[in-house]
């Protein structure tokens, strides 16, 4: 798999867009980052799965998906091998990080009223 197709696959998803984190690409859904491209070399990617979805990708195809290193790892952020990466199988895994973050998207909409109690003023006692 090449990274174009890599980002393909990214960007058919609804709602998907391509913006910058930390130097390389990333993919969002709602605003929410779900993948990443470039990182920590150009031949890599990251998709952003709960912690046993990543388990049973890395379990089924270790020669594809490797855990994030340190505590991201442990959260579900899971390296894509490009190289030897099939489409098939990197579309399956970034349809669930899409579907992480867009879930997680909806029940925390951004711009979601909060109500603030007054303050109560005490009446003096007499």
């Amino acid at each position: 798999m090449t990274a174009a197709e890599f980002r393909k696959i990214a960007l058919s998803l609804p709602g998907a867009e391509e913006r910058s984190h930390m130097n390389h690409p990333d993919f969002r859904a709602g605003g929410k980052i779900f993948a990443t491209l470039g990182y920590p070399e150009g031949d890599w990617g990251m998709v952003k799965l709960f912690p046993d979805q990543q388990e049973a990708f890395v379990t089924r195809d270790p020669e594809m998906f490797q855990p994030v290193k340190g505590g991201w790892g442990k959260q579900g952020c899971t390296q894509v091998i490009l190289k030897s990466a099939a489409a098939g199988r990197v579309r399956e895994a970034m349809e669930a990080a899409w579907e992480r973050v867009s879930v997680k998207a909806i029940a925390e909409p951004k711009n979601r009223a909060r109500s603030v109690p007054k303050k109560r003023r005490l009446k003096p006692a007499v």
